[in-house]
């Protein structure tokens, strides 16, 4: 052990001396064979004399044969034969052998160049190629250095487990950018001729790189037994010959510094490892079993091992580390090292128990990690940080978040103050480095800049200072408050005025490295692509990719040449624009190329170049993503510079123009590499179509005076006008005369002077909107630049030809419009004969015609020529033929079908020209198709009309002529003829298949030749589909495999980044609502993503495997977001709260994606702690973006947004009482104390009140401002809250001994909180809307409800200790509310989720239970009775009205049954509330004839019972079969989640908190009260479920229930609610453990434990009362039971309350740490953290996760009363 690590230790000190000794072996292993003993041939070379003769033999070709065949026979003698995966990547080596070989031969001689003219053009065309293909190159060696480093990582392991597939990807990628760079530094070296040798050292470099890329693939391959070493050489060679070849280029890494620290600190790692296996050595030699001996053995050497990887890595990635795809190599070399430290310490654990030895081993195994992370956060900092910016950068960044938390902080006057303090630290920072600029400043222009700004700075800092002393003497004055904001947004603009250019170049330096690595990303693309060529067995997705990979290829220069402009000149706003118009202009051709490029990958069948292709796709699908922000954010910054910059790239293009003309005068002018004729004549007529469009956008938007999008016209035009220009010079440069040339040059040039004209006339517009003057000014210069691109377009080559066949054609039918024809000169067979005749040539001159317009230019004017002159014969003969016609009228139609054919031939000549100028416009191949096909059809007419022939004769020449039209369409494949689909396409085909063989058919027995009709053709179809079908099945099934095991996710991200950039996407579609409504859903879909990234670090350390579908969810909210965001980034107003929702939605989408991906990461390598802390980094910045967004929203609407915020706390209050009612129902809510009702009265009523009082705030606040809706909705929330706490202490003190009336009392509360949630949900709709708006009277409607229940539970708290009077109150609230719940299921509002008919069926049962306990209540007129048909109905009735709904709105529900049940729920609610008013009234007059009438109510209850039955039924179908009866399995059941719960308590019992720093002893004590808060509540649940199994084995002993009960149905119901009851306790507390595990790592939040702490008192309440049905309330058992209960519900509620005081006091000590430490971005952390803690705990899910426990699976309750009853 001690030499291997020895010998890796060396490697690393004395690297020279390794590669030296390394070379001396290969040479001695080439010498072996003994050529000077053994040859014939040497004699001969011995009497030669020369001396140089052996070693010039030695060099030659026989050693290299020499040892390729030793080193097969080896190989084959003594290695195991080669698997099928290493067969694969032997034939990927060889296949990249040859390539690499191909480029060594192609590197012996530069490029050839056509000679260059000295125009301008030429000169930038040079200039701009040098800058292009130096990048080419660098992204290229990029690709080659990262995938060397990727080959050293996939080999490291053993053979059996190396994923050869991965290697041979990185090989092709080696491979395939070795060809590429080939071809550009034969390039780069012609056009660096000038500078003497340069060239050709730059070859040499690249041959050198190519040699040393050789020598790894023969050390890599399976077959050659190369010990591991050769390749770590190999591959330090080829990052030596990388660095020396960007040195030639002038684009070596400038930082050698940062490079030689990056090596010491790997070095230093090796030398941390080293004494590391030394350590572990110490532990072997003690060991006393010799297989864990060996295993601490195996795992030293591997730690050694990957540290020499680590260090070769880092040697390979050295020269090219600011590429990010080598960064990750070199992250990934470092993970392979933590893993096998990890694997080396478990070894030694594993092996010895000696203290001291394992002691050490771990503090080794630490200095290797710290090692490690000081590299790997070397490397990120550079990745990072770039290049520095500027002095102010952390304090702006600290004032813009502050003050954000500043204005989201309204209202907590504390909060706001200390956030001042915060600020006026960062102000004074900022204006010190600005005062400290200044006086270095040797401009003095530019130093008095600088203290004004400090000054303005200083100013706003103390008019902060002296609002936030006010706010701090007075926290309950908001004025104060007000003040305090209106300060910190002075402040924020004096920053963003001070710091104005330090964030400009911020941004635009982020775009600069954004447009880097997507030009980057797109070149390594486009590489991957050609190399998947060969093995694309798809023809029409490989065209679709090299289309995609072309548009992206044209565009790649722009964006380099932004990118480097913008570099060159930092100061320059027209190269910063340049850029960003460039990266704009990049995103839609490469979105495109990266899903033509996915799309590809499943028809590639060499699987490295598919793997390739895929993960180049989406590294550029990330960097598009980057590059969309970068540029949008750059934009913003830059302002509204686009006219100007227009206008000067114009004025540039003249000059250009001017000077190409110069040069051909002197006949100097030469056509650009690449440039043809044809090319450049297709250009120049698809760009004049482009100018035009353009310019037609600039004056509409400058006549409308809308500044932005006139801006983006003028830069659209601009940019159509360079490819323009550039187009002219090429069609100039190309032509032979002179004259024409120059014409051409001229023409241009009017073009650019009258576009210059125009686009100045339109800023002019912009000035003076409306002006008459202008917009006639406007109006004719564009008419004069419409004339100048026309005579443009005419200046081109074969238009004139074409003008001139439609001038003859024109000319010849003049002869139509005489008023007689001349005398006929031939007979009518020979007329007849010539029609015929003329008709065949002119319709194959059509489709020359048709042909030529796809050719060149010369081509298109010999046809169009012939065209004229064959239908001029063809008129002739028609007019001839016109002449023997026997009526007036004939020959009336025969000249209409001339001129018809006139007319159609005329459009066949445009439809070609308009072709020929533009192949890619839109529609012209269809057009020319149609038109083409009207001549021969008009042709057709007019010979059915002139011919008698034999019948059928002319149809079949009609039929010939059609066929020689359409033929022409076959040759041209990809062109598309119709606007149908593929699949429509199949169809037609077949069915048109059919008709052609039954026409065939009928010919055939017509004609009687013979033929027999192609029937055998239709099995081989049949079987051709099966196949298609098989294929198709199979490749969906390989498809959902990979994509569950694989951790796909770039699919996810590929959806997020367009979900991002929908949002920019022009004009949103017309909204449908108002911003508070998108406002709504915004939040709702911010939480569930806050939610989702909570779990996602809960999960990363528990349950890994699923997170993908957590990464899933994320995605599909995030989706409705961005949608919903754009809507209402549409509506907000201002327009600026617009533009920060949007900003801050899609900063929140690169956060998603950033999460998505190191989730897909983590699912890859389960264990890789790297991952799973940035996994937990980024879930947190998903937490802090959605609070930002939320402080968006909250400024567009405040008032609004606090309903929101209201309506969501008041949800879980409701969700908390239903909890709290199953509590008091299963007989288990006492007070903690002895204490009466009598002492929580009088807090009870005076709390209700203030209720009263802040609704009609509330009600008010809808017409008032933001701030005062907003203020109301806060107070409700905090005062429902108040009365929710005091009604449940008071129904606690009444005692468990009458339940009925604690839940009477909690419902009457919970009326109240369903009310108010209602009322905040109208006063959010009616905000800001007109009195006689319909919202207005909604908001009324929910105030009279409010006012009703809150009259009502003041009566009930009144009547509820007199037993005379307190059935009747139930009674009478009961009534009030099941009229409330009807008018909520008679609303349109369809409801959230759907559910089964069975459900719908169980829950309506219960209505008859209830029925015959208000029956029997009446009867007895006993309050005790009334109170619990009080409750009953209640309850009964709400869940069938729910439950109704739900499954009547069921995707599978019919309208006419849907409508059946929601009529007949409607008839059975009324009919029960009839019921319920009449006990009422017997209530009050006892008499006989009115309890009689109780059946009859009865019964008709019993009636629409009886129909909702049957039509849920009719919802069940025909396949639906009852379900079995369930009771047998319930002990098991119990038991099993008795074991499930012990089984968390243990793994709780072996958890420790987390080691950290000494802090607060508050923060340690409350790690340790999770954990033993979460021991006891394991330990109770699990004695809990162990009681509820012991009651259940009573009842069965009892005969209440028996595996084969007498009544199956409700018994099984029942048995059913238990187990569903017990496992929703196992998994509450499982959910519990998993909380509190995360919680002490540190991984999840208090609201987490809160949440879970809750499920677990919520499932138990659940189980009580499952039990409670059946039995014996005074049995052992169930008094265990109960017990057990209470038990369960005092630890949960003492692990909330240890939680909540831990949340409290986390927000203050982190508001202390803000105070005295302030870093980056911790403010809008801290803010984050805060604000979620407000929110979350009344967030949507928790009511949705309550509902569900309380709808779907307790599904029991209703039955088991009417059990009980009976």
């Amino acid at each position: 052990v001690k030499q291997q690590g020895e010998c890796s230790l060396t490697a690393f000190d004395n690297e020279p001396l390794l590669l030296h000794r390394s070379t001396i072996l290969q040479q001695q292993f080439n010498r072996v064979g003994r050529v000077e003993h053994g040859s014939v041939a040497l004699p001969g070379i011995m009497r030669s004399g020369s001396i140089g003769g052996p070693d010039t033999f030695n060099m030659g070709t026989m050693p290299s044969a020499q040892q390729q065949i030793t080193t097969g026979q080896m190989h084959r003698g003594h290695m195991p034969p080669l698997s099928l995966a290493q067969q694969a990547l032997m034939g990927t080596i060889n296949t990249s052998m040859q390539a690499v070989q191909q480029a060594q031969a192609d590197l012996g001689e530069v490029d050839n160049l056509p000679p260059l003219g000295q125009d301008m053009a030429s000169r930038m065309w040079v200039q701009n190629k040098v800058d292009e293909s130096k990048h080419e190159i660098h992204s290229q060696v990029d690709a080659i250095t990262a995938g060397t480093a990727s080959v050293v990582n996939l080999t490291a392991g053993d053979p059996t487990d190396t994923d050869y597939t991965a290697v041979g990807c990185a090989i092709t990628t080696i491979s395939s950018n070795l060809t590429e760079m080939s071809k550009g530094v034969k390039l780069l070296a012609a056009l660096m001729e000038d500078e003497v040798g340069s060239g050709q050292n730059l070859m040499g470099a690249a041959r050198t790189l190519t040699g040393a890329v050789s020598d790894l693939l023969r050390a890599v391959e399976p077959a050659s037994g190369e010990p591991r070493q050769t390749v770590l050489t190999a591959a330090g060679s080829i990052g030596q010959a990388s660095g020396d070849l960007l040195k030639q280029m002038g684009e070596g890494e400038t930082d050698e510094r940062f490079q030689d620290i990056m090596m010491n600190l790997a070095k230093a790692v090796a030398n941390a490892a080293a004494m590391l296996v030394l350590k572990a050595k110490n532990v072997a030699q003690v060991a006393e079993d010799t297989a864990l001996q060996n295993r601490v053995i195996t795992a030293a050497t591997q730690c050694a091992l990957s540290t020499s990887q680590l260090v070769a890595c880092t040697k390979v990635v050295s020269p090219t580390i600011s590429s990010p795809v080598c960064q990750e190599q070199l992250v990934e070399a470092g993970r392979l090292v933590e893993r096998s430290v990890e694997g080396c310490v478990k070894a030694c654990h594993g092996a010895s128990e000696e203290g001291e030895l394992l002691r050490q081993v771990n503090m080794a195994a630490g200095a290797v990690s710290q090692a490690l992370s000081d590299l790997l956060q070397h490397v990120r900092h550079y990745a990072s940080c770039g290049e520095p910016i500027g002095r102010y950068d952390q304090a702006t960044d600290t004032i813009m978040t502050v003050t954000e938390s500043i204005f989201t902080s309204m209202g907590d006057a504390g909060e706001m103050v200390r956030q001042a303090r915060v600020l006026a630290q960062a102000t004074s920072d900022l204006v010190n480095a600005m005062r400290s600029d200044a006086e270095a400043e040797i401009d003095l222009d530019n130093s008095k800049k600088l203290l004004a700004a400090a000054k303005l700075l200083a100013d706003a800092t103390a008019r902060m200072v002296e609002a936030a002393k006010g706010a701090a003497a007075y926290p309950e004055n908001e004025d104060q408050q007000q003040r305090l904001r209106e300060a910190a947004e002075g402040l924020r603009v004096a920053t963003n005025a001070a710091a104005q250019n330090a964030i400009k170049k911020k941004l635009i330096h982020r775009l600069e490295n954004a447009a880097k690595q997507a030009a980057a990303a797109a070149t390594q693309t486009i590489a991957a692509a050609q190399n998947a060529a060969a093995s694309n067995k798809n023809t029409m997705s490989h065209q679709q990719l090299v289309l995609s990979c072309k548009a992206v290829a044209d565009h790649i220069p722009q964006l380099v040449q932004g990118m480097r402009g913008s570099q060159a000149h930092p100061e320059d706003l027209g190269a910063q624009l340049t850029l960003i118009i460039a990266s704009q202009s990049f995103l839609q051709p490469g979105s495109k190329m990266v899903a033509s490029s996915k799309a590809a990958v499943p028809t590639v069948t060499d699987q490295a170049a598919a793997m390739q292709l895929g993960q180049c796709a989406k590294n550029l699908a990330t960097c598009l993503a980057e590059l969309r922000t970068a540029a949008q954010k750059a934009h913003e910054a830059c302002g509204p510079l686009e006219i100007d910059s227009a206008l000067s790239a114009v004025q540039t293009l003249k000059s250009e123009l001017q000077d190409a003309k110069m040069a051909t005068l002197e006949g100097q002018l030469k056509p650009l590499p690449g440039e043809s004729l044809e090319k450049c004549a297709q250009d120049l007529g698809s760009m004049s179509k482009a100018v035009g469009s353009s310019m037609a956008q600039l004056l509409t938007c400058a006549a409308q005076g809308n500044e932005h999008y006139t801006g983006v016209a003028a830069r659209e035009t601009a940019q159509a006008l360079r490819t323009l220009a550039q187009a002219a010079r090429g069609v100039a440069a190309s032509t032979v005369e002179p004259q024409a040339a120059a014409a051409m040059l001229d023409s241009a040039c009017h073009v650019m002077e009258g576009s210059t004209m125009l686009i100045h006339e339109a800023h002019q517009a912009l000035v003076c909107p409306g002006d008459a003057e202008s917009q006639q000014r406007l109006a004719q210069v564009a008419k004069a630049v419409s004339h100048s691109l026309n005579n443009c377009v005419n200046c081109l080559p074969g238009q004139k030809d074409v003008d001139m066949a439609l001038r003859s054609i024109g000319e010849a039918s003049k002869k139509l419009l005489v008023e007689n024809l001349p005398p006929c000169s031939k007979s009518f067979q020979e007329a007849q004969t010539d029609l015929n005749h003329t008709a065949a040539e002119l319709n194959h001159s059509a489709g020359d015609v048709v042909q030529s317009s796809r050719g060149s230019s010369s081509q298109l004017a010999v046809a169009s020529g012939k065209f004229s002159q064959d239908f001029d014969e063809f008129l002739d003969a028609g007019i001839e033929m016109a002449g023997h016609t026997q009526t007036k009228d004939d020959q009336i139609q025969v000249i209409g079908n001339l001129k018809n054919i006139s007319m159609a031939s005329s459009k066949l000549l445009l439809a070609a020209k308009s072709l020929s100028v533009d192949p890619g416009a839109a529609n012209a191949k269809n057009l020319l198709a149609a038109a083409a096909r009207a001549v021969t059809e008009s042709i057709n007419q007019l010979i059915t009309l002139c011919t008698q022939q034999a019948p059928g004769q002319k149809e079949c020449d009609n039929a010939l002529r059609e066929l020689e039209a359409v033929r022409g369409m076959l040759d041209n494949p990809n062109e598309p003829v119709s606007d149908l689909s593929y699949f429509d396409c199949i169809e037609s085909v077949m069915e048109n298949s059919k008709v052609l063989g039954e026409s065939m058919a009928g010919i055939s027995q017509h004609c009687k030749t013979g033929s027999v009709p192609a029937t055998h053709t239709h099995d081989a179809i049949a079987e051709a589909a099966q196949l298609m079908k098989e294929a198709v099945d199979d490749i969906m099934v390989t498809l959902n495999e990979a994509a569950s095991e694989g951790g796909m996710v770039g699919g996810m991200v590929e959806s997020i980044a367009e979900s991002i950039g929908r949002m920019d996407e022009g004009t949103p579609p017309e909204p449908d609502g108002t911003f508070v409504d998108y406002q709504t859903t915004m939040v709702k879909f911010s939480k569930a993503i806050a939610i989702t990234a909570q779990e996602m670090m809960t999960k990363s350390v528990t349950c890994p495997e699923e997170l993908g579908g957590l990464a899933s969810q994320v995605m599909v909210d995030y989706s409705q977001l961005a949608q919903q965001g754009r809507l209402a980034a549409a509506t907000a107003e201002p327009e600026e709260v617009g533009s920060q929702i949007k900003t801050r939605v899609q900063e929140l989408g690169h956060g998603c994606i950033y999460l998505v991906q190191k989730a897909g990461a983590l699912q890859m390598s389960p264990t890789d702690s790297f991952t799973k802390r940035e996994l937990i980094e980024y879930a947190r910045a998903v937490t802090e973006k959605v609070s930002m967004v939320l402080s968006a929203l909250q400024a567009g609407n405040k008032g609004t947004q606090a309903c929101i915020t209201a309506a969501s706390s008041v949800s879980g209050i409701i969700a908390d009482l239903d909890t709290t009612i199953m509590f008091a129902s299963a007989g288990t809510l006492n007070a903690e104390n002895e204490e009466s009702f009598a002492d929580h009265r009088e807090n009870i009523l005076k709390t209700a009140k203030a209720l009263v009082e802040d609704t009609k705030l509330l009600v008010s606040g809808a017409a008032s401002s933001q701030d005062k809706l907003a203020q109301a909705a806060q107070s409700s929330a905090k005062t429902i809250t108040q009365l929710t706490d005091v009604v449940k202490l008071g129904a606690a003190s009444m005692g468990s001994e009458d339940p009925e009336t604690q839940v009477v009392l909690i419902n009457a509360v919970r009326d109240v909180a369903k009310a108010l949630a209602e009322l905040i949900s109208a006063t959010k709709c009616a905000a800001g809307k007109a009195a006689d708006d319909p919202s207005m009277y909604q908001l009324k409607s929910a105030a009279k409800v409010m006012v009703t229940n809150v009259t009502s539970l003041l009566k009930t708290v009144k009547a509820v200790e007199d037993e005379a009077t307190r059935g009747t109150r139930a009674l009478e609230a009961t009534i009030e509310c099941i009229k409330q719940e009807l008018t909520v299921f008679q609303s349109k509002d369809v409801p959230e989720k759907s559910t089964t008919p069975e459900e719908f069926i169980r829950m309506t049962k219960g209505i008859t239970v209830a029925t015959a306990k208000a029956v029997a209540a009446g009867n007895s007129a006993q309050q005790e009775d009334v109170i619990s048909t009080a409750n009953l109905s209640r309850k009964a009735i709400s869940d069938m009205l729910t439950t109704c709904k739900q499954a009547a709105y069921h995707p599978e529900v019919g309208k006419d049954v849907r409508n059946k049940a929601l009529l007949y729920g409607i008839e059975c609610t009324t009919g029960y509330i009839d019921l319920l008013e009449h006990v009422l009234l017997v209530l009050q007059k006892p008499t006989a004839e009115q309890k009689q009438q109780l059946a009859a109510l009865s019964k008709k209850v019993a009636g629409s019972v009886t129909e909702l039955i049957q039509t849920a039924e009719a919802m069940k179908g025909s396949e639906w079969v009852d379900p079995e009866d369930p009771t047998v399995i319930a002990e098991t059941e119990l038991l099993g989640a008795a074991a499930s719960i012990e089984a968390a308590a243990k793994k709780l019992e072996q958890l420790k908190p987390r080691t950290k720093p000494k802090q607060a002893d508050e923060s340690l004590d409350f790690e340790e009260q999770i954990l033993e808060a979460a021991k006891s509540i394991a330990a109770a649940t699990s004695v809990l479920v162990k009681s509820a199994s012991a009651a259940q084995r009573e009842l069965v002993a009892q005969g209440k229930v028996g595996s084969i009960p007498a009544n199956a149905v409700d018994d099984g119901q029942w048995s059913q609610g238990l187990i569903s009851a017990a496992r929703m306790v196992a998994a509450a507390t499982s959910n519990l453990c998993e909380a509190a595990n995360a919680s002490v790592q540190g991984h999840a939040s208090e609201e987490k434990l809160i949440s879970s702490a809750k499920q677990v008192a919520a499932s138990t309440a659940q189980l009580l009362v499952a039990c409670k049905v059946k039995a014996n309330q005074d049995s052992e058992a169930m008094r265990r039971l109960q017990a057990a209960g209470n038990a369960v519900k005092r630890a949960s509620d003492n692990l909330v309350k240890a939680a909540q005081k831990a949340a409290f006091d986390k927000a203050e000590d982190n508001s202390v740490v803000v105070k005295t430490k302030f870093v980056g971005g911790i403010a809008q952390i801290i803010a984050a953290q805060e604000e979620m803690l407000r929110k979350e705990r009344e967030l949507e899910e928790a009511r949705k996760k309550l509902a569900h426990i309380r709808q779907q699976q307790y599904k029991f309750l209703p039955s088991e009363l009417r059990e009980d009853q009976s």
